[in-house]
């Protein structure tokens, strides 16, 4: 998995950078389908916002969150991004299983 991150307005610090990459790599308990993910990083006034686009077999899930602290942003994205990855794989498993039985009634 590869992990582009982008900062629009705020400086992506070695701690930033590892935050992200060590919440992201809990993506991949859920999924090995997860072929990259950009995130960008972003500060409007005071408000920081979190966003990210995931590559998957199948297709793309996107997230994003805002927050008042740019730690906060963050896990409320991996949040996000977690909740949609498993309900991806949910319906790709559902989706097969549902056409085996389909084909067995019939």
């Amino acid at each position: 998995m590869q992990i582009d991150l982008t900062g629009q307005h705020v400086e992506i610090t070695p701690p930033l950078r590892e935050y992200v990459n060590s919440k992201l790599e809990r993506l991949n308990r859920h999924s090995d389908q997860v072929l990259d993910i950009h995130v960008i990083l972003s500060v409007e006034k005071l408000r920081h916002k979190a966003e990210a686009t995931l590559r998957l077999n199948g297709g793309n899930v996107f997230a994003d969150a805002t927050e008042e602290d740019m730690y906060a942003a963050i896990d409320a994205l991996t949040d996000k991004l977690d909740r949609q990855v498993k309900k991806h794989n949910e319906k790709l498993n559902d989706h097969h299983r549902n056409e085996g039985s389909l084909k067995n009634h019939v």
